[in-house]
Order: C-alpha cells, then sequence, then structure tokens
C-alpha cells in the first residue's frame, strides 16, 4: 500500500498534480492538504474510476497530521506567488515558513517518508527542509529531493525543437546546479542521443532553459506562471521514485539534494564547493542510490556556467541554512 500526500494541493501546480496521482496505478492512497478548498478538490477526484482512496484536510482538527500520518511519499508544492507591493524578501519569508511548518509536521508523524519539494525556491527550501528534519533527529539524506524535473522537460522540449528532433521524450539532457535562472546549467555535450547546437543558438537556448518560466508568465498576461508544466514534472519524478522504491532497476533523474548523504555525493559536493545540488541521481528502494557525477569532462562553455550557478548557490543554500536557525522577526 502506497500512501501519497500532496501539501499545497488546492493550487495552481496541487490540483493537477494530484490529478495524476490519482490516476497512477502505484498510488493507493491520496491525502490533500491546503488551508483551503481541499475537501472540495478530493470530492471531485473521488469519483474518478481510478483505484487510489482519496481524502482532503484543512488545517483545523490537526489536518496536517492527519493527512501525513504515516505517509510514503509527500510533495510539496505549498506557497503564494507574489502578489502586488511585495518584496521577494517578504514572499520568502512567507514560503520559507510554510515549507518550515509543512516539514515539521512530517518529521513528526512520517519521518520515513520520502519528501519532495516544489515550493520556490527550490535553492532555498531543500536546506530549510533539511535543517528541520536534522533538528528532529529523523533527517535522511536519501530520502529529501528538490524537484528540478521542469529544468529538464524544458531543456528536453527546447533542444528537440532546436534540432529538428522529433519525440523530445527520446532524448536524455542532463541539467544539473540548481532550480532559479543562471543556477540551471543545462548540459548540452551530455545529451544521449548525441545532438549539435550550433554556436549561433547556444546561448539563446541556455537562456531559454534558465529562464523558461517568464515565457509562461508573459503568455499567462498576469493571470499565473507554470503550473501544468510543474505539476507534470513533479509527478514524473514522484513517478519514477515510486517505481524505483518498489524495485525497478536503471531509473535516473536529475535532482537538488543534499550530496555528502549520499554515495557518490561527497566527491561532487567537494568538487562544485557546495553541500545543496543538482545532478543525476539513480534511484532505488532507499530513494537516492547514488549521485552521477557528469561533470568530468563539460565544456569550456559549461564551466563557465557552471562557476557562476555555484555562486548564486552558495547564498541560496545559506539564506535557508540562516532562516531555519535566525528565524526573521515577526512584526
Amino acid at each position: 500500500m502506497v500512501k501519497a500526500v500532496v501539501a499545497g494541493a488546492s493550487g495552481g501546480i496541487g490540483q493537477p498534480l494530484s490529478l495524476l496521482l490519482k490516476l497512477s496505478p502505484l498510488v493507493d492512497e491520496l491525502a490533500l492538504y491546503d488551508v483551503v478548498n481541499t475537501p472540495g478538490v478530493a470530492a471531485d477526484l473521488s469519483h474518478i474510476s481510478s483505484s487510489a482512496k482519496t481524502t482532503g484536510y484543512l488545517p483545523a482538527n490537526d489536518g496536517a497530521r492527519t493527512a501525513f500520518k504515516d505517509a510514503d511519499i509527500i510533495i510539496i508544492p505549498a506557497g503564494i506567488p507574489r502578489k502586488p507591493g511585495m518584496t521577494r524578501d517578504d514572499l520568502f519569508n512567507i514560503n520559507a515558513g510554510i515549507v518550515k511548518g509543512l516539514i515539521e509536521v512530517a518529521a513528526e508523524v512520517a519521518p520515513k517518508a520520502f519528501i519532495l519539494v516544489i515550493s520556490n525556491p527550490v535553492n532555498s527550501t531543500v536546506p530549510i527542509s533539511a535543517e528541520v528534519l536534522k533538528g528532529k533527529g529523523v533527517f535522511n539524506p536519501q530520502r529529501l529531493f528538490g524537484v528540478t524535473t521542469l529544468d529538464i522537460v524544458r531543456a528536453e522540449t527546447f533542444v528537440a525543437d532546436a534540432t529538428g528532433r522529433g519525440n523530445p521524450y527520446e532524448l536524455t539532457v542532463p541539467v544539473v546546479g540548481g532550480h532559479s535562472g543562471e543556477t540551471i546549467v543545462p548540459l548540452f555535450s551530455k545529451v544521449t542521443p548525441a545532438v549539435t547546437i550550433p554556436d549561433e543558438k547556444y546561448d539563446a537556448l541556455v537562456n531559454r532553459v534558465q529562464f523558461g518560466g517568464d515565457e509562461v508568465v508573459k503568455a499567462k498576461d498576469g493571470a499565473g506562471s507554470a503550473t501544468l508544466s510543474m505539476a507534470y514534472a513533479g509527478y514524473r519524478f514522484a513517478e519514477k521514485l515510486l517505481k524505483a522504491a518498489k524495485g525497478a532497476k536503471g531509473l535516473v533523474e536529475p535532482s537538488y539534494v543534499y550530496l555528502p548523504g549520499i554515495p557518490g555525493g561527497e566527491e561532487i559536493a567537494k568538487k562544485v564547493g557546495v553541500d545543496f545540488f543538482s545532478v543525476p541521481i539513480e534511484l532505488g528502494p532507499n530513494g537516492a542510490e547514488k549521485a552521477v557525477d557528469i561533470l568530468g569532462d563539460i565544456t569550456e562553455k559549461e564551466q563557465k556556467l557552471l562557476s557562476k550557478a555555484i555562486e548564486g548557490l552558495q547564498g541560496n543554500i545559506k539564506k535557508g541554512v540562516d532562516f531555519v536557525h535566525n528565524p526573521p522577526q515577526k512584526l
């Protein structure tokens, strides 16, 4: 029996993500949690003729603890979008606080769950999650993942488009680093099957992978950001992880993880100079079974991108750790 939880299930990512999980034969029980509307979302999904039993919970009556209890996998897209007059720091403090609170609950009632963090900024919310789990004495680096799959999905799509490949899904495009702007480093030299990116297209293609979310924000014209593609990406990673947990072999997907706690990760962490970093992860019954080092013979252009990414990540990681140990003062 596999119990999956979506925390933030009523939102723009949470609803389509919950739909995909409800349709999955890998999920037996689906518990939805959010601060509004969750019983309605659960009731709606429960009419779908698939096997997963679906329930919805609100904060009242210890809803989060009930939803999370004994979960096998917890996926967290919870958070709020930036609103007019809100600074980036305001947004960070709110979303970081939301994630911190959810991880505290998970640590108490589902300490062995796989935790997939989607809530932005992932570069900081995953270190926040790790610090909270450490504080509760239940941190297992092999079970905490920052979902960067949307960067991979975009890279597959954009590379296929730029090179005339038919099916993007047939490409494997490694993307390393972090999950925002210049911390996202697509390694086009490592694409399989191999592709050739013309020099005149290279910079624009890198920029499109790094800032693809801006295209969606602009196209939605103030009505939101990337929610459907993010829900698909979150589901794609969760599906691979659940298959691997059941014994499927050879499943690899990049993820933003605490490298020193994962087999093969210590060496990569020393090489890049940060502990949290996204590399291809071999998945298995224990979660992150192995971090795969693909940074050995990258191109000069990729090395420059990597150096810039690491610089950004250092600040992002510190901001997350500081948030836990020195929380902002409430006025």
